[in-house]
């Protein structure tokens, strides 16, 4: 029984025996499941529509600190994730509509670009389009500064991308590359978000 819930969810690569916990959203009211490693702050799985095939992935592919454990105690944290979250939000947040992240751009602290990054393992190697390198170069990049592609994208927020071009070709292309980046279904959640990204002005 157990096998049959998992045909549908296959493990995130490189993401199978970490120890974890698991969360929840709701996109378009509907909602999934997720296993999160809460000390490296990345996703451990797909996202999963049944609290039963959750807690079946969670036995499977996850541990917690004390090992691994059977189903019936993934049980218990598949219904406490639906109830409230370990993570550092509101559960307001948690509640995503697909036709929000196609018209409006991300907060840079909000919770949908926290699990972008947890998705996509944190990864900022993708490769750049010349046209970002110049962008970069007039802006003054410092690799240092952590936080410039989130300042980039807030000038975008107050200000529009006609008002700042350069800005607005950096954070378009990071968020469109971290979008095309993203393993199993979280492109499911994303999707509409890169939607909103193309179609933005």
């Amino acid at each position: 029984m157990e096998k049959d819930l998992l045909k549908h969810f296959a493990p995130l690569p490189d993401r199978t025996g970490q120890v974890g916990g698991i969360e929840s959203l709701a996109l378009d009211g509907h909602r999934y499941y997720f296993g999160f490693d809460y000390k490296s702050d990345v996703v451990l799985s797909p996202l999963i529509d049944d609290p039963k095939a959750m807690a079946a992935f969670a036995s499977e592919y996850m541990r917690q600190t004390t090992g691994r454990h059977d189903v019936t105690y993934w049980e218990g944290l598949v219904h406490a994730a639906a109830e409230g979250t370990e993570l550092d939000c509101d559960d307001a947040e948690r509640d995503i509509a697909s036709q929000d992240l196609r018209r409006d751009l991300p907060d840079t602290e909000s919770y949908l670009l926290y699990l972008l990054g947890a998705a996509t393992g944190w990864d900022d190697w993708f490769e750049e389009a010349p046209e970002v390198q110049q962008a970069y170069e007039r802006l003054g990049f410092d690799d240092e500064d952590s936080e410039f592609i989130d300042h980039c994208l807030q000038a975008v927020r107050e200000h529009g991308a006609q008002a700042r071009p350069d800005e607005w070709t950096v954070a378009r292309f990071h968020l469109t590359a971290a979008t095309q980046h993203l393993p199993g279904n979280w492109n499911m959640l994303f999707a509409p978000l890169a939607e909103g990204v193309t179609s933005h002005q």
